[in-house]
């Protein structure tokens, strides 16, 4: 019976010390998402002009990481905007120690005797964000919300150590723990790994030291392993963004590690002269957390540029392929303005790869050359995959909740991403197996009949680039002229037709030979066409300038 009180015991602390850290993690999240989607833009916009020089770059990561309270979010906007080459080697990674430092304030600020101001926090949260109508002020109203729940969620925290004290298990694995600092080490880091934030661990080591649960020499090691498991989530983050973001990443990890080494060894005996100062072992941790990182910024911080050499050699840069998406910015989901944007400018990008198709599809019909149909083949694997990434994207940022503006400019988007990539099919089925068929079988067209093909590609690459524009710009007059261009291909599409069949009835020998050709590629032009004038119907239904039908009213009698 005892047994089993003692069982249940057990499991409602560690409920409770596992929900309480759910709760803490919960908040950060709030604060970072609420953050980037309040003052996304702007904060985007203020790190990339404010990173002149290495010690303002490192301010500007200070002070963005106490706004968002994560320095992964820091991390994973720095490295997109390296993938960019909007930012150098050197600035992203002085911006990287400032946020280092950013997280040691964070964690200061969060182990005060804040009790009272959580709940203050959460009630005023909750009325910011059910009183605000823009996603400013929700996103506002969500991080303050998010900054009560870690609050309260330390004071749970508070109260669920607190039986620990007397638990002869836990000072037992404890004891173990500052026997065996590398284990430590490595357990503190699969910690902040696995919460995807070094801030809380720290907080958490705070804890035990104020219950005085661990000895000195373990809080510093537990702080160094805090401190190297929170560069991992940033690197796993950035991996797929290309070479300068990964470059960052890792050595931002590697430095990281470095210090954490150095201060893994020398924490027996660095450990009694702090001590002596700062008694307490929650504000001993507290002072290596800062001190771990502004060390690393004074040591590393002039001599950033040979550390940027060196991780270009070990990590050289390499091309990437054309299908490798350019703009689809992970870091922007937070702010839909900003996502959608993004994945607009990589259908803009789609459209010019269709482009590139169109006139390689027209070179092939022209001459017969097989490394033009290879290159067709190519272009549309790199069409498809770009337009996986950008259905992917979109359905992420719409999971997050959209307004209806912001709604239906994602389903514009994915329309036209959707004709677009069609179209690519149509190339790739039909245009360049009418070339493969003309090619295999020695056919030539008659001048007449390539001069009309020649002009109706050169009329389609010249209604691709409008259906571009009005895509981009949203602009009913372009939309107007682009719908108007149906005109023009039916009448270029009748007029090659009924030519076609002139010559065809003078038993032109070239004619009879390409007439299905001639036909089918006419036939596929209009189809590739059809897509990209679509482009215009959803701007034209917005103003009431669409009919719902063409046919004429039925008369009466």
């Amino acid at each position: 019976m005892c047994l089993r009180s003692s069982e249940i015991g057990s499991t409602y602390i560690l409920i409770n010390l596992l929900g309480a850290g759910a709760l803490l993690l919960w908040g950060l999240r709030l604060i970072k998402t609420g953050m980037l989607r309040a003052y996304g833009t702007e904060l985007r916009h203020w790190i990339g002009k404010s990173t002149q020089n290495r010690v303002l770059a490192a301010a500007v990561g200070l002070v963005a990481t106490v706004a968002v309270q994560s320095s992964t979010a820091t991390a994973v906007i720095i490295a997109s905007f390296a993938a960019r080459d909007l930012i150098s080697g050197v600035m992203a990674q002085a911006v990287m120690l400032g946020a280092n430092i950013g997280t040691s304030l964070a964690a200061v600020v969060l182990s005060l005797d804040l009790n009272w101001l959580s709940p203050v926090l959460i009630v005023l949260g909750v009325a910011v964000f059910n009183r605000s109508r823009y996603s400013k002020g929700k996103g506002l109203g969500r991080a303050i919300l998010g900054l009560g729940l870690m609050l309260l969620a330390l004071t749970l925290l508070s109260e669920a150590t607190v039986p620990i004290r007397t638990s002869e298990a836990v000072i037992y694995l404890l004891a173990n723990l500052g026997d065996a600092p590398i284990f430590a080490l490595l357990f503190s880091s699969a910690l902040a790994f696995l919460a995807s934030s070094s801030l809380a661990v720290v907080l958490f080591v705070v804890l035990l030291g104020q219950s005085e649960i661990i000895s000195p020499a373990l809080a510093l090691v537990l702080i160094a392993g805090a401190n190297l498991g929170g560069a991992i989530p940033p690197y796993l983050a950035v991996v797929n963004e290309g070479i300068a973001a990964r470059r960052l990443a890792f050595s931002n990890l590697a430095i990281r590690c470095a210090g954490a080494i150095v201060l893994t060894v020398s924490a027996g005996w660095l450990a009694q002269p702090m001590i002596a100062i700062w008694p307490d072992i929650g504000t001993l941790a507290l002072v290596t957390h800062i001190g771990f990182s502004s060390v690393l910024l004074l040591v590393f911080l002039p001599i950033l540029g040979p550390i940027a050499r060196l991780f270009e050699k070990l990590i050289p840069d390499q091309a990437e392929p054309k299908s490798a998406p350019r703009y689809l910015d992970a870091t922007a989901l937070v702010t839909p303005t900003l996502a959608l944007s993004s994945a607009a400018r990589e259908t803009l990008r789609l459209g010019d790869m269709v482009s590139d198709m169109l006139e390689t599809s027209m070179l092939a019909i022209k001459s017969p050359d097989p490394a033009l149909l290879s290159r067709l083949s190519a272009i549309e694997n790199d069409i498809d995959r770009v337009h996986a990434e950008i259905k992917t994207y979109l359905s992420k940022l719409g999971s997050l909740g959209l307004d209806e503006t912001d709604a239906r400019r994602a389903t514009e988007i994915m329309s036209y991403a959707v004709n677009l990539e069609h179209i690519g099919d149509i190339i790739d089925s039909g245009l360049a197996e009418l070339a493969a068929k003309k090619s295999k079988r020695n056919l030539a067209f008659s001048a007449e009949g390539l001069r009309e093909i020649v002009v109706f590609y050169d009329r389609t690459l010249e209604i691709l680039q409008i259906a571009q524009s009005v895509f981009l710009s949203r602009d009913p007059e372009l939309a107007r002229q682009l719908v108007g261009c149906k005109s023009d291909v039916r009448r270029l599409e009748t007029e090659s037709s009924e030519r076609h069949l002139e010559r065809l009835r003078a038993q032109r020998t070239e004619t009879v030979e390409t007439s299905g050709l001639h036909l089918d590629i006419l036939r596929d032009l209009k189809r590739v066409n059809a897509h990209l004038i679509s482009v215009a119907y959803p701007i034209l239904s917005d103003i009431g300038a669409l009919r719902d039908t063409r046919l004429r009213p039925k008369p009466e009698n």
